[in-house]
């Protein structure tokens, strides 16, 4: 079945599924091959769930007219995405870049939403499997799509680009993240220029934080719609604080915000800009920013037991570790307590960021600081007010005797740390 056919009965679907766990009824079910699981294996099951036809790569699994036989079920998925994507001709603007990539793509999608049909990446399904899965949650009804693209190794955000065709990009920033897979910080900045040299090479428009020089220079020959501090940026972005909520002001009026950390006013600015951009109202604008509430372990502040919370372990890198150190540190509480894990996928400069981690509290007396994970424990150092842990049981064991009260703690860890089970514990 070539791709225009295979569209075809796409439309007559209730959407796409992948997981015959989360089935929609009358959706396309596509078998896609796992490391550990061969889905052509669940064709009956999905049918039997309620899907309406099946994708499959083996002719093992043939059942009836519904079944739909291809070379290869992923890239079906993708080139379906593509030509969907050309069939719609939506307007899209995608983002990418070290740090922030989800929380920036929450706020620009709550700011363009109130104004148009939006659309926009759900969670974090930014990877060859997520983007296409977006770009197939588009109908005819959307008028501005959203996509979200993360990457771990060169050429992906290129490949990504070629399936989504973005009309507009905005890359967050450029930091330490996926250092092995990037091969160091010089890949890092290579990879994710990849967004700017399809926008380039089609003449479409960069969203670039003008406070930024590393992006300036990167766009200097592109079309661009700029935000920052200099007054010459496009969105003048007259004031920033954070004590302990940001607040930006733009065109007079100030932005107030549910987030904390100043490392956020840039991916509040950016949704401000973009809202501009796009016409949205700056009343509108000024709702959306003011009514988002981070979750999922994203910059969270919660209260417990007397304390107040920092939760942010949906991910770490030495970038995000520095700027939420850092912004801690500013924080007014006499009480202050870091519960700082492992940061994965560093390659041959782990022990070397883990240890930069702990220079930057080596002069810091009065916080208690917990460090958790292999490398912070390999790297470790002698500070009355610095104890170590290998491991999360290990920690838990510690944090469990300890009887914290009206102290300010932050919790920031990678994913794989899973550091949000240590507030069982406080």
């Amino acid at each position: 079945m070539d791709i225009q056919e295979l569209h075809s009965r796409f439309l007559t679907c209730n959407g796409v599924s992948i997981d015959t766990r989360k089935i929609v009824p009358g959706s396309l079910f596509v078998a896609i091959k796992g490391e550990r699981f061969d889905a052509n294996t669940f064709a009956a099951e999905a049918l039997e769930k309620g899907a309406a036809c099946v994708v499959i790569d083996n002719p093992d699994y043939l059942i009836d007219e519904r079944t739909i036989l291809v070379r290869d079920s992923l890239k079906a998925l993708q080139e379906l995405a593509a030509y969907h994507r050309a069939y719609l001709n939506t307007p899209i603007v995608a983002l990418t870049g070290s740090n922030g990539k989800t929380t920036t793509k929450e706020l620009i999608y709550g700011v363009l939403s109130t104004k148009y049909r939006t659309v926009a990446t759900i969670g974090n399904l930014n990877n060859h499997i997520g983007v296409p899965l977006t770009l197939l949650s588009f109908s005819s009804d959307t008028e501005i799509g959203i996509v979200e693209m993360g990457a771990n190794h060169q050429k992906e955000i290129a490949f990504l680009c070629e399936l989504a065709q973005p009309d507009y990009g905005y890359i967050t920033n450029f930091g330490k993240a996926h250092l092995e897979g990037f091969g160091g910080t010089e890949g890092v900045i290579k990879g994710k220029s990849e967004m700017y040299a399809y926008l380039s090479q089609h003449q479409k428009l960069a969203f670039v934080n003008a406070d930024d020089d590393l992006q300036m220079q990167k766009t200097e020959q592109m079309r661009r719609f700029t935000f920052g501090s200099e007054t010459s940026a496009d969105i003048a972005i007259s004031a920033v604080s954070a004590s302990p909520y940001v607040e930006i002001s733009c065109k007079g009026i100030t932005f107030r915000s549910n987030m904390i950390g100043l490392y956020n006013a840039a991916n509040i600015s950016a949704a401000v800009a973009i809202g501009f951009y796009f016409d949205v109202p700056a009343a509108q604008i000024h709702r959306a920013i003011e009514s988002y509430k981070p979750e999922n372990n994203r910059s969270q502040i919660l209260v417990k037991s007397g304390n107040e919370i920092i939760l942010d372990a949906y991910n770490a890198n030495p970038s995000s570790m520095a700027v939420a150190i850092e912004n801690f540190l500013q924080l007014d509480n006499p009480g202050k307590v870091l519960i700082l894990g492992d940061m994965f996928e560093l390659g041959t400069e782990s022990l070397r960021e883990h240890a930069a981690v702990l220079q930057l509290l080596a002069n810091e007396r009065k916080a208690e600081c917990h460090f958790v994970g292999n490398d912070f424990f390999a790297v470790q150092f002698s500070r009355p007010n610095f104890h170590f842990h290998k491991t999360y049981d290990d920690l838990a064991a510690t944090i469990a005797t300890r009887n914290f009260s009206n102290c300010r703690i932050l919790i920031k860890g990678s994913r794989g740390m899973a550091l949000e089970r240590v507030l069982e514990k406080l």
